[in-house]
């Protein structure tokens, strides 16, 4: 497995990759959990999906496997800006306003959403390492333009994940259950900085501008 990472201006670099891993979200996040987010019968794209993200993907043998998204807190296009701003906002209706307090908004800190692992993967080395390598892909990303922490309402489950991946995740607010597809979510946050694995490891394929 390997991670890539670009922003929109370099997706042309890696081929279908973009898409498929927009199909990859469908195939999760619409049909398996059952979320009314924006789709057709093949991808799951929303508003957030602007010129202002970047995403880390993994490939395995040329197909996308995992991924997630990324934007600085202080994105705005159009009407949106991220997507926990807007749900604090009252724009999110499946979010609770009360989800982290008040918005951030600086250049420092990065919010990561989309994290999806194909069902391809199987056992737990090889998901353990795919999602190493999405989240070593969104630190490089985020710190490359200078920010310094990561946000992302996620299961809470993901916390010790990345806890034992050697990222310092801690929990912001009190977690919450999402009644449509049954599990409980809470508002995470770790430093931007590599892990020891990652320094183990070698650099991903960068190409945002």
């Amino acid at each position: 497995m390997k991670n890539i990472t670009f922003d929109l201006s370099k997706l042309h670099l890696f081929g279908s990759a973009y898409y498929d891993y927009l199909a990859l979200r469908k195939r999760f996040f619409v049909d398996t959990l059952g979320w009314d987010i924006p789709h057709n019968e093949v991808v799951e794209m929303d508003q957030y999906d602007n010129p202002l993200a970047h995403y880390s993907l993994v490939l395995r043998q040329g197909r996308v496997v995992g991924g997630a998204r990324a934007m600085p807190t202080t994105s705005c296009w159009g009407e949106h800006t991220y997507m926990l701003h807007d749900a604090v906002s009252g724009k999110l209706a499946d979010i609770p306003q009360d989800v982290m307090g008040e918005p951030i908004r600086s250049r420092d800190v990065w919010e990561c959403t989309r994290l999806v692992i194909s069902d391809e993967v199987t056992g737990q080395a090889d998901r353990t390492q795919c999602l190493s390598l999405i989240v070593d892909g969104l630190v490089n990303v985020a710190a490359a333009k200078g920010g310094r922490e990561l946000l992302s309402l996620s299961p809470i489950s993901l916390m010790r994940a990345l806890r034992q991946l050697g990222y310092a995740a801690t929990r912001v607010g009190e977690p919450y259950l999402n009644p449509g597809d049954g599990r409980r979510y809470a508002v995470l946050k770790m430093p931007a900085r590599v892990s020891m694995h990652q320094e183990r490891r070698p650099k991903p394929a960068l190409a945002a501008s």
